[in-house]
């Protein structure tokens, strides 16, 4: 296992004035054995970010060392990492337990350490009666497993995890998530997880790296991240539904400073007898909470209501008050948290 340091990381593409920057100075101190998410829209950088640490990409500018020893320079190979890839890139001809082996049969590795070493990452990832078939005889979700366990039996000292779950349908996704944390329960190895699925990234990390345009919003914990977003981006990519920003706050005694904005998470706003009035536009069915749609003035906002309250009907006016403990501020101008 091994910590991870990235300091002062940038990214171009091109030379000169032509050079096109996509990761602007990232700085990230990762623990040895933490499990690392990050999380970001399509094209913010994150993948670019993994694979820098990786060795994939060459860095611009800045360090990333691994258990304190600087990598910029060393080969992918050097640098005592595993990779698991949205593509499986699984050997359609081999079994399982070839494709997982093949990688210890390269490097020479003795035969009955490679069956020990199969053996167990297959009882991990629950592959022992497949051992023998070949990738087109399984589903995507064992598909996915055996590329963990291509990666497991290397005993590297980081994994690294490239969107895994994106090929997969929502209840595989879900399954394959408890996988992997089970997966890191047992071996505890330096992980770092990419994704642009907000809620992939609050159930799995740690500690997750919220990335927007190749800058870091805010490093922290899932809990720090929903309940103290650093940003307005933060704020409206971190939660689904995502937390209501309003720029003209009807109540001037909130506490807000001239020039916020207002920040609100649907499960804040109660229906109440009187309050803010919002016109009804549509309802979403949830189970066991339904999402109210509404609009004040120009504004849109979003309303958690649970099974046990009714719910307004749509083309109806609904009163609501914030809870005054749950309000969150922003500087308009730069989105940061006041």
């Amino acid at each position: 296992m091994a910590s991870i340091t990235i300091k002062n990381v940038v990214k171009r593409y091109g030379k000169g004035k032509s050079a096109n920057e996509v990761i602007h100075g990232v700085n990230a101190d990762i623990k040895d054995g933490e499990f690392i998410v990050i999380v970001g829209p399509s094209g913010c950088g994150k993948s670019t970010l993994l694979r820098m640490v990786a060795g994939l990409e060459e860095i611009s500018e800045g360090e990333v060392s691994i258990n304190n020893r600087v990598v910029n320079n060393l080969e992918p190979s050097e640098r005592d990492i595993a990779m698991v890839f949205q593509n499986y890139a699984l050997y359609p001809h081999m079994s399982v337990f070839d494709n997982m082996a093949y990688g210890l049969k390269i490097a020479k590795v003795p035969l009955d350490e490679i069956n020990t070493r199969v053996d167990k990452a297959a009882k991990i990832l629950e592959l022992g009666p497949y051992l023998l078939r070949k990738p087109r005889e399984l589903s995507g979700g064992q598909r996915q497993r055996v590329a963990m366990g291509r990666a497991i039996v290397r005993q590297p000292q980081v994994f690294l995890f490239d969107e895994p779950l994106s090929n997969l349908d929502a209840k595989l996704r879900a399954q394959t998530r408890l996988e992997i944390q089970k997966l890191h329960r047992e071996l505890g190895i330096t992980s770092l997880f990419v994704t642009h699925d907000q809620v992939e990234a609050m159930t799995l990390a740690q500690r997750m790296l919220v990335m927007n345009a190749g800058r870091v919003e805010q490093f922290g914990t899932p809990e720090e991240v929903y309940t103290r977003p650093a940003t307005t981006f933060v704020a409206s990519f971190m939660g689904s539904p995502p937390m209501n920003l309003l720029k003209k706050a009807p109540n001037a005694d909130l506490g807000g400073l001239p020039g916020s904005t207002l920040g609100i998470r649907p499960e804040h706003l109660d229906i109440t007898p009187t309050g803010w009035g919002l016109h009804v536009d549509a309802l979403e069915m949830l189970g066991a909470e339904r999402l109210v749609y509404c609009r004040m003035n120009d504004e849109q906002l979003i309303i958690r209501v649970c099974e046990n309250h009714v719910a307004p009907t749509a083309g109806s006016t609904v009163h609501v008050t914030p809870r005054a403990d749950r309000l969150h501020w922003f500087d308009s101008a730069s989105g940061k948290r006041l």
